[in-house]
This record gives structure tokens, sequence and C-alpha cells, in this order.
């Protein structure tokens, strides 16, 4: 229904190591993707995070897994996509998981529903760095796929973010340009109580 459209990701890279943050949505992308980061960066892919249960942050999964390399995502997640019969990532958390990579510390956390029921942001403190995926909103974007959004706590779920992160430098949206606070700010004031932006704007 929303047709071709950009989607971002992450890649935090150290000592050799690289961590991706959501897939790309096509297996060939994705090998590509892999292949990039393997002989230009000169990396190993230690391990994938799945925001979300949506396409947009899985749908590559399947060539992450054929390369043994480990998916890591809130245990509801894994529980939607099982329903969505989606390539389903190995490993569950709940609440908050701590991975490294080379020694970078990444800490991925579910603060509530927004977007969707299940979706995680993922800090890098040493960058002052967060991957908020599709529950922070560029500055200027409507409020787009709301088919499993919660309304009523997504402004206070990215409330909760902007409180335990409020320094943080580099925010990067699960769509649109990259920014800082300003994109939580953004977000938190589109979904208030009594906003009359319509959907997909």
């Amino acid at each position: 229904n929303y047709g071709i459209f950009p989607c971002n990701g992450l890649i935090a890279v150290d000592q050799g190591e690289a961590m991706v943050f959501d897939t790309p949505t096509e297996d060939s992308v994705a090998a590509e993707l892999l292949d990039w980061i393997e002989n230009e960066l000169n990396c190993t892919v230690k391990g994938v995070v799945i925001n979300h249960f949506h396409d947009d942050c899985l749908g590559g999964l399947e060539v992450f897994h054929q390369r043994g390399i480990p998916s890591y995502a809130n245990a509801t997640t894994i529980e939607f996509a099982k329903k969505d019969s989606a390539e389903i990532p190995l490993y569950g958390f709940k609440g908050m998981l701590e991975l490294s990579v080379g020694n970078i510390a990444i800490h991925n956390t579910f603060f509530g529903e927004g977007h969707s029921r299940d979706n995680i942001v993922s800090h890098i403190p040493t960058d002052s760095v967060l991957f908020g995926g599709c529950m922070i909103k560029e500055v200027g974007a409507g409020k787009g796929n709301l088919a499993d959004a919660n309304l009523e706590q997504w402004p206070q779920t990215v409330a909760k973010i902007k409180a335990q992160y409020p320094n943080l430098q580099h925010i990067v949206p699960g769509h649109g340009e990259v920014g800082g606070m300003e994109l939580l700010e953004y977000t938190i004031e589109m979904f208030a109580e009594g906003d009359s932006r319509a959907v997909g704007e």
C-alpha cells in the first residue's frame, strides 16, 4: 500500500567485527550488504539485531542465517514472526540485552509499545548513537503505517527513551534523515493527544 520507500539500518564496527541493525527487505540486497561488510570493511559480522517484526526489519534475515550469523530480537518479535510465517530470529530477550562488537557495548532495550507492540531501540553509548527504528520519526514525517501501533503508549514510550538518553548526538529513524534529540521531540509531539496530522502524510 505504501509502494517503494527507503529504509534505514545501522552497522556498528570495531576491531574487525560488525553488528548489523535490521536487514534489507530482500535476500539479494541482504547478500550484497554482507559481502560489502566482509570485503570492503574487512569485518566479520557477529550478529544482527531486529528492531521489530515487520518486513523492513527482517525481510532478508534468511540470508544472515544461511551464513551462520546469529540474530537477536525482543521475545515478542519472535512470537509475531512465527504468526507471520516470517524467518524467525534465533535468540530472544525480554527487557534489555547487552551485546558487544569489538570493544563497543550495545544496549538493546524494549521501552514500551509504539509503532508496534515489540519495537526496541539500540543504543551505542561510546558514539552517542540511537537506532530508533520505525518508532522514531524524522522531522516533518507523517505517522506512516499504524496497522500494529499503540497510539496511546507511543508518545509515552518515546518520552521514556528521551529521559533515559537525554544527550544523544545521533538518532537514526527507521525511515528518513538522521538527526538529534529533535527527532524524539517531534515524535512525542506528533503522537500526543489531539494531534490532527493525517496518516501517511
